[in-house]
């Protein structure tokens, strides 16, 4: 009888050891699921493409500086801007926005608000009167397409935009750093026809 439970107590042990690693096994296999799964949440998509991303941060670059440029189209100098001293100063820069007052002599309404949107690089004009209030025609632009040049940022009007100005509705804003680094352009089309351009020196800041 003592040889039987003897025998017993034995088996009993043999089968609590056997049983202990397959727990261990269980819980090794719910960490490396859980680690998995957190692997595989992806990050949050941002809001502008590479692309986009690396024009921002070139314009950034030139934070705090201000250029003299002029127009040179059209250059039958008929355009109201034709002869009147154009300076862009880039002011206002953070990781989501840059604001960029655009002087045309001593009218000062102007300023073009890059800002990283959830749909994109919008460019928007902003314009204001002289003691700070809105213009009844103000805030109109689009958001960048999306291309492989980061040097050249192209802003279709947005549908804000063509309710704003109608005629406005087939506008597109090309935003140009040259590859050099040496020119800074505007250029404005509508209906794919070239309707303004003004270049800006980089390399000679007025401050």
């Amino acid at each position: 009888m003592k040889r039987l439970l003897l025998a017993i107590g034995v088996a009993f042990m043999f089968a609590s050891c056997a049983q202990q690693p397959q727990a261990s096994s269980i819980t090794n296999t719910t960490a490396e699921t859980t680690t998995t799964q957190q692997e595989t949440v992806t990050a949050p998509q941002s809001p502008v493409t590479a692309t986009q991303q690396a024009f921002f941060s070139q314009l950034s670059k030139l934070c705090g500086k201000s250029f003299r440029g002029k127009a040179v189209f059209p250059a039958d100098g008929k355009d109201p801007f034709a002869g009147k001293e154009l300076t862009m100063h880039v002011r206002e820069c953070s990781d989501q926005v840059i604001r960029v007052p655009f002087h045309v002599g001593e009218d000062k309404s102007r300023t073009w608000v890059f800002t990283k949107m959830e749909e994109g690089l919008q460019l928007k004009h902003d314009h204001r009167h002289e003691d700070g209030t809105p213009d009844e025609v103000t805030m109109y632009g689009g958001i960048a397409m999306d291309t492989d040049d980061a040097t050249t940022m192209r802003f279709p009007a947005d549908a804000f935009t063509a309710q704003l100005i109608p005629a406005a509705s087939t506008n597109e804003w090309n935003v140009v750093l040259s590859p050099d680094g040496r020119t800074f352009s505007y250029i404005l089309k509508r209906d794919n026809q070239l309707r303004f351009q003004a270049d800006f020196d980089l390399t000679q800041p007025i401050n």
